[in-house]
């Protein structure tokens, strides 16, 4: 097993899957040019969210791993570059000077008319492998082990009059998980291999005494939005919702938890997947003037503070449907894959008892399962629902724009957009 840098070839075939996860996963905190006291840069919602151990332990909602299985016919000698990305959460805390020269945490330090306040930043991390076939096969696999270590830094808080009145405190915390994978072929006629991909968050860090309740605290040491770019140098993978006649029962038997893999990469070519947590068709694309397109350029992102968990829903097997319409601006078919009795009809939901879809209007009630400063400005506000959004944990998450938002538009056209589950919103009649 090798780790390293991917040859340019590898990373010419992961580019438009790179685009597709960052528009589906990361879209939601605002990729356009960064401005910290920007609203949105506080994620409301974020998927794939792996917490450590120790808190997902007694909680089911909870979980720590990903589990990813699909069907691939390798070339001879053909190897698998792997790369897992996700986010890591980076907490800014403002401290305000005092005459002895400490520094004491507060809630907001003004500064004439710039207000400083604490909040979650984001990077992306990678970890990349290529294994051979020989190395998948063997014993358990390969196993990849990494760690990120805690890291803080600091930056002086100046008035007008350039006097240091405080200071802002960035620090990561430790993370440390696995990338485990393995392969083994199946019985039959059919050079076909059953490829297992499993990511775990391996951080030992346990709550302290007055954190049981307080999921922030999970959230520096989590993978969020983790998803999974696999890439085959030779040969090519199996769709996992339209497979050959021969291949449907070898597809039904993957099980796939808290993920789903789908082919991705240029349309025609089945030698890339994309394993994301949020449910996408074979060859999802971003459209060509969405922000993330060719030339962009990536400010940091915004992890979700205080992420409210979907319920753990193991999703295995194919059951297609028809007619799924694009969510965050990616255009892709429908293919829940879930069992009949929780699927809702394509791109619409019931909330009280009345169907809501792309173009319903709705008001907004957030804050039942938190609050914050924007949920304060948002409650009772009306909204359009721009989409309906159906995550692997069986969760629906609706994409709305705010009436009266004069960047309304600007939204749309990005698809940057604001995300409430069911229980907060109630729909608006219609008016004439």
């Amino acid at each position: 097993m090798s780790v390293t840098v991917f040859a340019p070839e590898t990373e010419a075939r992961f580019a438009l899957a790179r685009r597709v996860a960052d528009a589906v996963l990361f879209e939601g905190c605002a990729l356009h040019p960064y401005r910290g006291s920007a609203a949105e840069h506080r994620l409301r919602r974020q998927f794939g969210v792996l917490v450590p151990p120790a808190w997902g332990a007694d909680r089911e909602e909870e979980y720590d791993f990903q589990h990813t299985e699909c069907l691939m016919e390798p070339g001879a000698d053909a190897t698998l570059a792997v790369e897992l990305r996700f986010l890591r959460a980076r907490r800014r805390t403002v401290q305000q000077a005092r005459a002895d020269g400490t520094f004491t945490t507060v809630a907001e330090l003004r500064l004439g008319e710039r207000v400083l306040a604490p909040l979650d930043e984001g990077t992306v991390e990678r970890v990349e492998a290529v294994v051979t076939l020989a190395e998948l096969v063997e014993g358990d696999g390969v196993t990849v082990a990494f760690a990120r270590p805690v890291e803080e830094e600091s930056e002086p808080a100046l008035d007008a009059d350039g006097r240091a009145v405080g200071r802002l405190v960035r620090r990561y915390e430790e993370i440390h998980g696995t990338l485990r994978l393995s392969a083994r072929r199946l019985d039959g006629p059919f050079r076909v291999m059953r490829l297992t991909a499993v990511v775990e968050n391996t951080s030992l860090w346990t709550p302290a005494d007055g954190e049981a309740a307080d999921r922030g605290s999970a959230l520096p040491r989590s993978l969020m939005a983790t998803h999974l770019l696999l890439g085959l140098s030779a040969g090519s993978f199996l769709s996992m919702t339209e497979p050959p006649e021969w291949a449907k029962d070898a597809i039904a038997s993957c099980r796939n938890l808290h993920t789903w893999p789908v082919l991705a990469g240029e349309p025609g070519r089945a030698d890339v997947v994309l394993s994301s947590p949020v449910i996408l068709g074979d060859h999802p694309a971003v459209p060509p003037a969405h922000p993330d397109g060719p030339g962009s350029s990536y400010a940091p992102v915004a992890a979700d503070g205080a992420l409210t968990p979907s319920t753990v829903r193991e999703v295995t097997g194919a059951a297609p449907a028809e007619g799924f319409p694009d969510e965050y601006g990616v255009v892709q078919p429908d293919t829940r894959l879930a069992p009949a009795d929780f699927a809702p009809a394509p791109g619409e939901v019931v909330v009280d008892g009345r169907p809501v879809r792309a173009g319903s209007r709705v008001r907004l009630h957030p804050g039942l399962r938190r609050t914050d400063a924007q949920d304060l400005f948002l409650r009772g506000r009306t909204a359009t629902v721009e989409s309906v959004l159906h995550d692997v944990d069986g969760s629906v998450h609706l994409a709305v724009t705010v009436a009266g938002d004069p960047g309304a538009d600007i939204r749309r056209a990005q698809g940057s957009f604001l995300y409430f589950r069911t229980d907060e919103v109630t729909p608006v009649e219609d008016e004439t």
